[in-house]
């Protein structure tokens, strides 16, 4: 069974991009470097991952996207926030 996560990208313009893949470092290289990448990201490009989220199964994965999707730009840089915050704590601990 693949693990799906969703994730958050940073554009080069600053604008967000929300997908879901099984993998994560090939799909931020298509981003960056292919035509695989999507049409939006293709030109505003340098893109940043910013956030992560494991998801148990493709539905799940989904169903997270298109939440995340529809949230306003503060509340995805909240979540962006905290996501980058809990890492840094789980780095020094």
């Amino acid at each position: 069974m693949s693990q799906w996560f969703v994730y958050i990208l940073r554009c080069a313009d600053g604008t967000f991009y929300t997908g879901i893949t099984t993998d994560v470092e090939r799909r931020l290289h298509e981003h960056n470097h292919s035509n695989k990448a999507a049409k939006y990201t293709r030109s505003r490009r340098p893109l940043k991952l910013v956030y992560l989220l494991d998801c148990e199964n493709r539905s799940e994965a989904a169903s997270s996207e298109h939440r995340i999707r529809h949230l306003a730009r503060q509340q995805k840089q909240g979540l962006i926030r905290a996501y980058q915050s809990d890492r840094r704590r789980h780095k020094t601990d």
